[in-house]
């Protein structure tokens, strides 16, 4: 298992050797209402405001249905918001990003199954990058590498284990370079020792590209141990009660990070008041 996180790495950044750089992700008082059984409007997102530098590692918590997939899918461009509006650099997000991939929590059925590993990963890239059959192969190799599966590119998806499974879902979703990377508990389904491993792949291939990512999970350790910032956010209509910054040292590591006095006393912070809110208060 892999313990500490962020090392820099002798083959950073793109195809070409470049960081990839992240964008600037602006989020502007969106609200997302869906029409009710009685036809009437239920309003999932009251309105959520959230300005996310280049470069940084956002994660967003709230309670249990508070609307945390809805904003990233409306952030993704995967739904309209019935309000308000998602900028990714200068541009409005009116529809799915090119330079923006969303990493799914199913990842068993994120991944085609008729297709090799090797070939997962080649789809991500192969219908917007020109690049010749050998290009993409080196490309495709170079990335399984990074996620420890240089070995396995002629295997099927099925023939893996679900931590494996989640390493070609990364490996693909970085392949295609994105200036963001949104990831929906993208760890949820996979044991506790297998995430603590994939936390920190992400933190390392997060540290070598610099793209901008933004994590929703209902773990308040996973949110801490990764991100420079933790939105909460509150019940349905959610809006955000507070953006807590971490500002724990990078590079950070699987056991001494967690154990610190800042880290615990952050966790204490975010689970006072996430159970303050599911019980009206008796925590608080």
């Amino acid at each position: 298992m892999s313990v500490v996180t962020n090392f820099p790495s002798k083959k950073t950044g793109g195809a070409n050797g470049a960081p990839v750089a992240g964008s600037r992700l602006v989020v502007e008082q969106v609200g997302k209402n869906f029409l009710g059984p009685d036809g009437g409007a239920v309003s999932a997102i009251g309105s959520v405001s959230l300005d996310v530098a280049p470069g940084e590692f956002l994660a967003i918590v709230g309670p249990s249905g508070c609307g945390k997939s809805t904003l990233l899918q409306v952030i993704a461009g995967l739904m309209m918001p019935s309000s308000g509006k998602v900028r990714l650099g200068d541009q409005d997000v009116t529809g799915e990003p090119a330079h923006m991939v969303y990493l799914f929590q199913q990842y068993s059925k994120s991944l085609l199954p008729w297709m090799t590993v090797a070939n997962n990963v080649m789809f991500a890239f192969s219908h917007r990058l020109k690049l010749s059959g050998a290009a993409a192969q080196a490309r495709c190799r170079d990335y399984l590498a990074m996620v420890g599966l240089a070995d396995f590119g002629n295997h099927y998806p099925w023939q893996l284990s679900g931590g494996m499974q989640q390493r070609v879902a990364i490996a693909r979703a970085l392949a295609a370079e994105p200036r963001v990377l949104l990831m929906d508990e993208p760890f949820s389904s996979v044991d506790a020792l297998t995430r603590m491993d994939l936390h920190a792949l992400i933190l390392d291939l997060w540290s070598q590209k610099r793209f901008t990512a933004v994590l929703v999970t209902h773990d308040v350790d996973e949110a801490i141990f990764l991100a420079d910032r933790v939105a909460v956010l509150t019940h349905r209509p959610a809006t955000i009660s507070e953006v807590i910054e971490t500002k724990l040292p990078r590079p950070r590591h699987s056991i001494e990070t967690r154990e610190s006095p800042a880290f615990l006393a952050l966790r204490h912070r975010l689970l006072k008041y996430l159970l303050a809110r599911n019980d009206g208060g008796a925590h608080g």
